[in-house]
């Protein structure tokens, strides 16, 4: 692409079909600029987009419009206020995943008030454990950590790779997590205050694939009828739970 300015450039990614938000993400992309930088591309929306700029531009709105995740292409996904590295690896984080965590942090902060005995509150009390199974990029646990620093969470995950990008994750965010790599609770033995999880569902013949097909199929579909993963979730996790807690 050859466009003469930051305008004419975005004007050019409509004409083809690209959403202005993620036209607009991705020259910031290829320009070098921060993704907060919206403000930017009006200010300057009369510069000169230089040659290379542009090439990388067009490079970018291809990929886009291949059916790529623009989380992929920029290499980051915001989730409940943290910014994740994620790719190919991993399943891009869904906003609708973020009132998993809302729901969890609501949970624990209603137990936090019934457990009024003083024994909680105290300086020696043992930090309440929580499981995010099937962690992906690590946004669930990750989440969880930065909104309550006391808990003890621990991040499991089948795939190696997955995992690989969820300590990434950690160690950037500066978030200290244990990781376990295994298939849902056989992944990490002992008892919970709460089990979180966010697991395929997608029934193996769904039609919606097709437009799924640059994630990785194994942290979306899950048996005949999408349910075989959750089913087993749901027959393991009362042993692995504490009195009172929550799957």
């Amino acid at each position: 692409m050859r466009a003469v300015n930051v305008r004419h450039a975005q004007q050019a990614a409509a004409q083809r079909g690209v959403d202005r938000l993620d036209a607009q993400l991705l020259l910031l992309h290829a320009l070098g600029r921060s993704a907060q930088d919206r403000a930017w591309l009006i200010a300057h929306d009369t510069d000169p987009l230089p040659t290379q700029v542009g090439e990388r531009f067009d490079a970018l709105l291809q990929r886009r419009l291949a059916g790529e995740p623009l989380a992929y292409i920029i290499g980051t996904k915001e989730f409940h206020g943290l910014g994740l590295a994620v790719d190919a690896r991993v399943l891009v984080p869904r906003p609708d995943t973020e009132t998993l965590v809302d729901w969890a942090l609501e949970l624990l902060n209603a137990r936090a008030t019934r457990e009024s005995d003083g024994r909680r509150g105290s300086a020696d009390a043992p930090p309440w454990r929580v499981l995010d199974l099937g962690t992906g990029s690590g946004a669930v646990a990750l989440a969880l950590k930065a909104a309550r620093p006391a808990l003890d969470v621990t991040a499991t995950d089948a795939s190696f790779d997955a995992l690989a990008v969820a300590q990434a994750n950690a160690r950037r965010l500066g978030l200290a997590l244990e990781f376990a790599h295994g298939s849902w609770l056989a992944a990490a033995p002992g008892r919970y205050h709460l089990i979180a999880s966010n697991p395929p569902y997608v029934a193996q013949n769904d039609e919606h694939l097709a437009a799924l097909r640059h994630e990785p199929r194994s942290a979306l579909v899950s048996g005949p009828d999408g349910l075989d993963d959750l089913r087993q979730i749901a027959r393991q996790a009362p042993r692995h739970l504490h009195p009172g807690g929550w799957l």
